[in-house]
């Protein structure tokens, strides 16, 4: 397996040679233009809990903008949950059976041309090879209509039990998702889309988006969710962003953290771009917790990571590499939300397999618990050997003044118009359901 350098020479604590203006990325990415009123009715449908099989849970309950656009914990709970972050309670009446099984990410700059994967998996991609453009574990037909990998992402949660759909017999579209009723006529998204056909202000706001009484598919409101996450979202104008563009300084301390991070550390290796992500998959040999995604039929709760959609051995463990934007909010960190800081999650990148072993379990934010033993691979020395075994980072000391310099310029990577959201959470929804209580 490739070795992936992450802070090679900086325990010598020697000097060097500032970065290249040819070796930093450009301020160049590319944006979509939106209609605003499909923005608008995509900002309504996002924080609107009519989309879930219980009418409980929101796109917004594990991406909200109070906790940069994803939950704020290590595993989140989708159904069978009740309000935000850490602060989410179990319902007494509709109790959760499993922990949603992967770190809720971030949405920030999604509706960018770069940004053709989707999920710590890569399981959705752009493909230009498949008829529809896109390549999905649910097969060509389902990804017809969708008109980007941003807006075909939004099938997969309203079609997860633990997610939004709800389990077995609880509602009618947990019984077609069961049932394998998904996109058929009559399935899961039909009734997705009954709903809000029902509901006279998001007929009226389709009307001026798609055109006046045409039939709404799931794939319109999909559609329309993708365009507000583009919008609301974007995050190009941080410091960094600013200095790219020759319109301001940095810090001394954070401009020292950025010739490390593009020069002897080595980061940029993986994190590379704008946006720092090379959206690679890479295995680190971050702590597996929770319930894994294994197949049911499998005795197991590991996470094969991007394995499991190649097939590939090569593959196993390995997860996408995460962009950094608002990095220094978006805590906790790692495809488990294993490490609570940035300075854990940075401390882990210099010495991964040792970090693995002496992991710290208080680390992981779990505020509910659900009676299950999320700590089984971690726990087995077995399994921790097979992680350790497929890592692919190489360990390197770092002094305490370099690490603080790497945080300070992660730090310059913060926009704060995008953590706000330009337009903000809505007072109601058209549904008249309820919001996720704040």
């Amino acid at each position: 397996m490739r070795a992936v350098s992450a802070f090679a020479v900086l325990c010598l604590g020697g000097a060097f040679a500032p970065v290249s203006a040819d070796t930093l990325p450009k301020a160049d990415a590319l944006f979509p233009d939106l209609d605003m009123k499909s923005v608008k009715l995509g900002q309504l449908l996002f924080y609107d809990p009519i989309l879930s099989g219980n009418k409980s849970v929101a796109c917004a309950t594990c991406h909200h903008p109070d906790f940069a656009t994803a939950d704020g914990v290590s595993l989140g709970i989708g159904d069978g949950g009740i309000g935000l972050g850490p602060n989410r309670k179990i319902d007494p009446d509709n109790p959760p059976e499993e922990r949603v099984p992967r770190h809720a990410p971030a949405l920030f700059n999604l509706g960018t041309a770069e940004f053709s994967v989707m999920f710590h998996d890569g399981r959705l991609e752009a493909d230009s090879s498949q008829p529809h453009g896109l390549r999905t574990p649910l097969g060509g037909d389902m990804v017809a209509g969708f008109k980007s990998v941003l807006s075909a992402q939004a099938m997969f949660p309203v079609l997860s039990p633990d997610e939004m759909a709800g389990h077995y017999g609880e509602n009618d579209i947990s019984t077609a998702v069961r049932q394998g009723r998904l996109s058929h006529e009559g399935g899961a998204w039909d009734i997705l889309s009954g709903r809000i056909t029902e509901i006279p202000e998001y007929r009226q706001r389709f009307d001026a988006v798609i055109g006046a009484n045409a039939e709404i598919e799931f794939t319109d409101i999909a559609n329309v969710i993708a365009d507000f996450i583009a919008f609301e979202w974007r995050a190009d104008d941080s410091p960094f962003d600013r200095y790219l563009r020759g319109e301001a300084g940095l810090s001394d301390t954070a401009l020292a953290g950025m010739e490390l991070f593009y020069g002897p550390a080595g980061c940029s290796s993986c994190h590379s771009g704008q946006f720092q992500t090379d959206h690679g998959f890479h295995a680190i040999a971050v702590p597996q917790i929770g319930p894994g995604k294994a197949p049911a039929f499998l005795d197991h709760m590991r996470d094969d990571g991007r394995m499991a959609v190649t097939g590939q051995i090569k593959d196993q463990y390995a997860f996408r590499t995460p962009s950094l934007r608002n990095v220094a909010q978006t805590a906790p960190y790692g495809h488990s939300g294993a490490y609570a800081t940035l300075e854990g999650i940075v401390g882990h990148h210099t010495a991964p397999t040792a970090s693995l072993e002496a992991y710290d379990q208080s680390q992981a934010i779990f505020p509910v618990s659900l009676g299950h033993d999320d700590w089984s691979v971690q726990n087995s020395a077995r399994e921790r050997a097979e992680i350790a075994t497929a890592n692919q980072l190489r360990a390197s000391p770092m002094r305490a003044e370099d690490m603080a310099q790497i945080i300070a310029f992660l730090e310059s990577l913060s926009d704060p118009v995008s953590l706000t959201g330009r337009l903000g959470i809505p007072e109601t929804v058209p549904s008249g359901l309820p919001l996720d209580p704040r």
